[in-house]
């Protein structure tokens, strides 16, 4: 069983300089492995401007391999800290193809692999669809020096299907880099029920799964959007264990994954699923498959 561990998310903004973007969140993470933090994660494409809030096909200059400089840079940060670091950016796996992607660095400075966001939107003001491929690597936990780590990228955030396989693949924790926030034709009001609602999902899944969750945002703003912040982490019961405002910071908080399968024998959802009676999910509208 893994032993306790201290997560920490880096929560910035992020302006149109990838170099400056990458100091200042190197700064963060040695400000947080001096605090104690042994898994850090970051942003949805942490160094770079939320660019698809607009279609410019000079964005894809932004993209970059993996293994590729940022990675390989921060490989060398995560050994000399001996940190884990959860990385995101944005991938060009070959000519053409492009994913919005996570890196898994361990505490060592290798890389444990890639995760590629599997559920891509396409809404005013964020134009995924454009820039990135669906992911086809599938789920991904990590096993990392520290704990097992499900990975998944903001809009994954508001399936469940995609919360439950990573937990049914071992993960002790669910971490959600993401970029969300609110359009300036939006109001206070809107902002409220968004914000509301995103937190509402994530701290479901950390009960229907029994499991730790944690979502790092991006604060400030950017071209049509103003990010909220608001970074949390939640335990297994859906409680807020650690949570940010709309500044910049780090928010940390104990990982415990010994209290999971107490949670889990408590409300034991795994034990009481009846997959044998969910074949309609697997059909795009649920009117085929059924028994």
């Amino acid at each position: 069983m893994n032993k306790p561990f201290q997560l920490s998310l880096i929560q910035t903004y992020a302006g149109m300089d990838k170099n400056e973007n990458l100091e200042r969140t190197e700064e963060f993470i040695r400000r947080a492995a001096s605090e104690g933090g042994q898994v850090i994660c970051l942003q949805e494409l942490f160094h770079m401007p939320y660019f698809c809030s607009s279609v410019d096909q000079a964005n894809f200059a932004f993209a970059e391999p993996i293994p590729g400089p940022t990675v390989n840079r921060l490989a060398k940060l995560a050994k000399n800290l001996s940190v884990v670091l959860m990385v995101p950016l944005f991938e060009r796996a070959a000519a053409g193809i492009y994913f919005n992607s996570m890196a898994a660095i361990d505490a060592d400075g290798s890389l444990l692999g890639t995760y590629r966001k599997m559920h891509i939107p396409e809404d005013p003001g964020f134009h995924e669809k454009y820039y990135f491929t669906p992911g086809d690597l599938g789920y991904k936990v990590f096993k990392t020096a520290y704990g097992s780590i499900g990975t998944l990228i903001c809009w994954d955030q508001w399936f469940p299907e995609a919360a439950r396989i990573a937990a049914l693949k071992g993960a002790d924790l669910l971490i959600y880099p993401t970029a969300i926030g609110t359009l300036y034709a939006e109001g206070e009001e809107d902002k409220k029920r968004f914000m509301d609602s995103w937190k509402i999902i994530q701290r479901s899944h950390a009960i229907a799964n029994g499991c730790y969750v944690a979502s790092i945002n991006r604060t400030g703003k950017e071209h049509k959007s103003e990010f909220w912040g608001n970074s949390f982490i939640a335990g297994p019961f859906g409680e807020l264990l650690a949570e940010a405002g709309e500044s910049p910071g780090i928010v940390s908080s104990r990982i415990d994954p010994s209290s999971i399968d107490p949670q889990r024998l408590e409300w034991p959802f795994f034990r009481d699923r009846r997959i044998e009676s969910y074949k309609p999910i697997l059909s795009r509208t649920g009117l085929s498959g059924e028994q």
